[in-house]
Parts: structure tokens; C-alpha cells; sequence
């Protein structure tokens, strides 16, 4: 049994499209929850859109779910959590919390997160929290090879200056075992 690697742990969109997980593609403001999405997600720069200066004003607060994706092929990720490795600093606020439905496998048929009905309405159960840090960080549980766990993202405006490329890095850590 291989040990879990970095390249197999996997964050992608979500997508309230489809029928099961991993069954289409998504799309940053798609990324309003049910299922896990086809599509990788990169980096915080790219799950929010930018922040007009109106909703800036008002201290908008905008939500986003992506799901972490352990792709190894016989290990359970165990001991997972997930936590706010880095943010741009004068920009928008990020927090983040964990959904409440559990860790279920890649192709579930069965809604793997909370849904949204748009990315200003939270997610009904789900407590926020920015750690910085591996020990503050949030716990995932254990998450089966082949499964997924969906992961809340909230942005609050500040009204703060005008900032280019603001944005945020999510970061995991965990052990490798088997379930």
C-alpha cells in the first residue's frame, strides 16, 4: 500500500448539476454545494469573482464549497484537517467551515454537501472560523481512499482599497492508514 501523497489529495469545484459526484464539470460561482465537481480548483484567487465596489461598501458576504478529494488508491486519509495556509493581507476576509454531511465516496449518487440557493445565502449548520495553522485547523475525520469531504468557503468585503489578485491558499494535513 502506497502512502498518501500530496498529488493525492485533490480540492475541487462542487456543482448542485448531475445526478451523482464527479459526474460534471463546475465552475467557481457554481460551486454552491451537492455534489463534487469534475473540475480541480486551484487557488483562492479563483473561487470568488471580484468584489464590485457596491457590494464592497456593504461588507457583502459570498460562499463557495469545494470538496477535498483523496485520489489514493488504498490509503484513508485519517486525522484530516483543513486550514487558511495564507492570505492576502488588505483584502477581503476568508473563513472557513466544514459541511456537515460526511465523507462518502467519489461517485455517490447521494448529495455530498449542503446546497445554496445563491453564494450570499450560508449554508444552514455550518460554523466559520479562520485557523492559520496545522493544530488550529479544522477536522475532516478520516476520509476514505476513493472519497470526498466538502469544505465551506466564506468571503467577507471589507471596504477596504481597491486590491489586485486578493485571494487565499487552503492547506491539509493528515495521516495515511487504512480504514
Amino acid at each position: 500500500m502506497a502512502a498518501i501523497q500530496a498529488s493525492d489529495l485533490v480540492f475541487r469545484y462542487s456543482t448542485t448539476s448531475g445526478s451523482a459526484g464527479n459526474s460534471t464539470a463546475g465552475t467557481a460561482a457554481g460551486s454552491l454545494g451537492k455534489y463534487i465537481s469534475t473540475t480541480a480548483w486551484a487557488d483562492g484567487a479563483t473561487l470568488f469573482d471580484d468584489i464590485s465596489g457596491a457590494e464592497n461598501a456593504a461588507s457583502t458576504v459570498d460562499y463557495r464549497c469545494v470538496f477535498l478529494y483523496n485520489a489514493n488508491s488504498a490509503n484513508a486519509y485519517q486525522n484530516a484537517v483543513v486550514y487558511i495556509a495564507s492570505q492576502v493581507t488588505g483584502g477581503a476576509d476568508v473563513a472557513i467551515g466544514v459541511d456537515t454531511t460526511a465523507a462518502s465516496a467519489l461517485g455517490s449518487a447521494s448529495a455530498q454537501a449542503l446546497t445554496v440557493a445563491n453564494e450570499t445565502t450560508a449554508p444552514s449548520g455550518v460554523s466559520f472560523s479562520a485557523p492559520t495553522t496545522v493544530g488550529a485547523g479544522l477536522s475532516l475525520g478520516s476520509i476514505p481512499n476513493g472519497s470526498v469531504r466538502a469544505i465551506w468557503v466564506r468571503r467577507t468585503a471589507t471596504n477596504s482599497a481597491a486590491l489586485s489578485a486578493d485571494g487565499f491558499t487552503l492547506a491539509t494535513s493528515g495521516d495515511t492508514g487504512s480504514l
